[in-house]
């Protein structure tokens, strides 16, 4: 089983995340938690230059963000749910198609192609998309900041934006839930909705 969180900056999916694996772990369940860009040697060098480094064009930026996807897909989550772990992911190819697709004006289908050749194909079977105002995911994020949180109010509303257009693109994977809520009651939500699904 594959899940992977989405949002803004500060949305809590990173905290969601964190409950999910820690839940999973009381049923004795294998649990892999990783996060993206990053979860991988290679990767997270690539994390350090995409978020720490100089300005990046919009397109090198999208092939770094796949390139450590590749990395993480071949190295970790391919193997972990080869052998019957739960992968739980803090991002995954959604943010490049929000990020890059919308709010760098790179196009979601071009984007996903991209992707779909460096993950193989592989996709989350289940995404929880945690939504948040950028008014609140500015305030959230506090002031050490990396090179995306630091973009614009207008760039925020855009990745918004294009999260809500994937939720209703993908509906029978995304779940989007309000992000504002309880972190104990999202969690909650989330063990509910697997359970729904089957997937718990």
């Amino acid at each position: 089983m594959f899940i992977s969180f989405e949002g803004l900056d500060g949305c809590g999916k990173t905290t969601q995340v964190e409950l999910l694996e820690a839940y999973l772990e009381t049923k004795d369940i294998e649990v892999v938690a990783t996060r993206e860009p990053g979860g991988t040697d290679l990767g997270e060098r690539l994390r350090e230059i995409v978020l720490h480094g100089g300005k990046v064009s919009p397109w090198a930026e999208a092939a770094i963000f796949a390139a450590s996807r590749a990395e993480l897909v071949e190295r970790v989550i391919e193997p972990a749910l080869a052998r019957g772990a739960f992968v739980i992911s803090d991002r995954f190819v959604d943010s490049s198609l929000v990020y890059q697709g919308v709010a760098r004006g790179l196009g979601i289908e071009s984007v996903l192609q991209l992707n779909l050749h460096a993950t193989k194909g592989l996709l989350p079977d289940r995404t929880f998309l945690l939504l948040v105002g950028e008014e609140l995911s500015e305030a959230r994020v506090g002031e050490d900041r990396d090179r995306m949180e630091r973009e614009s109010a207008e760039f925020r509303r855009q990745v918004e934006d294009g999260y809500r257009r994937l939720a209703e693109m993908f509906p029978e994977r995304i779940v989007a839930l309000d992000g504002t809520q309880p972190r104990e009651l999202i969690a909650r939500q989330v063990r509910q909705a697997l359970e729904d699904a089957g997937q718990l």
